[in-house]
């Protein structure tokens, strides 16, 4: 069954408004379950972790059941595969100068020219700081696509870690994964993968892809401002936490330094929860392929909704690029071929002639349409890109609630814009 999306938009409150939301790579819009599971988490049982008392104990089973349905989300081995924190960038900070430990002077970490910032800068300082060799993978302007055969090259001298994004949150590009972490570890690299793109639109099966860390922000899929680290037990179990004395050193607890948001995984439960919703009714076509590769309960009901989400998505991606390509003077980045959309998210990034990317993004803002202008943290992008000095680029990132409707407002807000 495909998605209704007027069952979907009213799972989503703010989507009451009079305001279409194209900044969705920036943050999507909450669901109803996770804004409602916040509430009741402050109002029921907002209390620290471990008391003896009634109220500490609800809380500690939510935030156990979060970890658990997180672990469901990405096919975790156990919930304790994962961590959560304030956002990806702090987690990749925190968890990077842990592993850093395990570098020595002419080490090598190889990183991507098409990452957002906080998977670069912070292998950047971990090389800094302990000596280490940095190793940029470029890729291809025409199409926004990583160089493979860079990558090849790199590992042939033996990396120790490689960071790349799973989606790039700047022109849409989806990368392989699972290739290129079969590479790197058959040359004995770890791979820290930034997922934070990908999440919201499909699914994702970190034993499937082999990685050893990969992290994403609920904020992304639907819920509050919360990130999520996911880590190999393995490898995260003996690998040292900065953190205060009296902290648990069993693994969750051992990296979530600190009191934690509490509310926000409790909303993050809710997000999975909507998710849930959605796969169990709109995700039938799918149950029986996902059936066959094993997953069950709310593993499969996850998966389907995210296999949903994804094939609804091609038909946004195929009408955005479309529209897109029909501006005069507008000049697109990426993925523009359609029997290629398949490779990539329904994010675009595009320049307007005449226009810089604030101009473009402010009168569409006063059409009520809502787009991100700039460099959106993709600065090695931008730069690569040769526009960072021009004020980078306007991005228009659509989601499974947003519709064929809303594409056409921006068509003929656009219109106006070019006029």
């Amino acid at each position: 069954m495909s998605l209704d999306p007027k069952a979907i938009r009213a799972r989503f409150p703010s989507l009451a408004r009079p305001v279409v939301f194209f900044d969705n790579p920036g943050g999507t819009q909450i669901a109803r379950q996770s804004a409602e599971r916040i509430q009741r988490y402050l109002l029921e049982c907002n209390a620290n972790h471990g008391g003896a008392f009634a109220t500490s104990q609800a809380s500690d089973a939510v935030l156990d059941e979060a970890h658990a349905a997180m672990a469901d989300f990405l096919n975790a081995a156990r919930p304790e595969e994962i961590i959560f924190g304030n956002n990806m960038t702090t987690l990749t900070l925190h968890i990077s100068r842990s592993l850093a430990r395990g570098l020595n002077p002419g080490d090598e970490i190889v990183v991507t020219r098409l990452d957002h910032d906080a998977n670069i800068s912070p292998w950047l300082l971990v090389a800094e700081d302990r000596g280490c060799k940095v190793t940029w993978i470029d890729f291809d302007v025409e199409d926004c696509t990583l160089k493979l055969d860079e990558f090849e090259k790199a590992f042939a001298r033996r990396p120790k870690l490689v960071a790349f994004g799973c989606a790039s949150n700047a022109v849409g590009t989806i990368n392989p994964v699972k290739n290129i972490t079969r590479m790197a570890h058959a040359a004995g690299a770890l791979v820290y993968v930034d997922a934070v793109q990908y999440a919201p639109h499909g699914p994702i099966d970190v034993q499937d892809l082999g990685v050893d860390f990969l992290v994403c922000s609920a904020y992304k899929f639907f819920g509050p401002h919360a990130g999520v680290l996911y880590g190999r037990y393995e490898l995260l179990d003996p690998l040292k936490a900065y953190k205060v004395r009296p902290a648990p050193n069993s693994l969750p607890g051992r990296f979530e330094t600190g009191t934690q948001n509490h509310e926000g995984i409790a909303g993050v439960l809710g997000a999975l929860e909507y998710l849930e919703w959605v796969g169990r009714t709109f995700g039938g076509e799918a149950e029986d392929g996902l059936k066959k590769m094993g997953y069950q309960g709310r593993h499969l009901e996850l998966k389907k909704a995210m296999s949903a989400i994804q094939a609804h998505e091609l038909g946004i991606s195929h009408a955005l690029l479309s529209l897109l390509e029909s501006v005069p003077g507008l000049r697109l980045y990426g993925i523009a071929d359609p029997k290629r959309l398949g490779e990539r998210v329904p994010t675009f990034a595009f320049t307007l002639e005449g226009r810089t990317p604030r101009q473009v993004a402010e009168s569409l803002a006063r059409e009520n349409i809502y787009v991100w202008d700039g460099n959106y943290y993709a600065l090695a992008v931008t730069e690569r890109l040769g526009v960072e000095a021009s004020g980078g680029m306007v991005r228009v990132g659509a989601t499974h609630y947003n519709t064929l409707e809303e594409i056409d407002l921006l068509k003929e807000a656009l219109k106006k814009v070019r006029s």
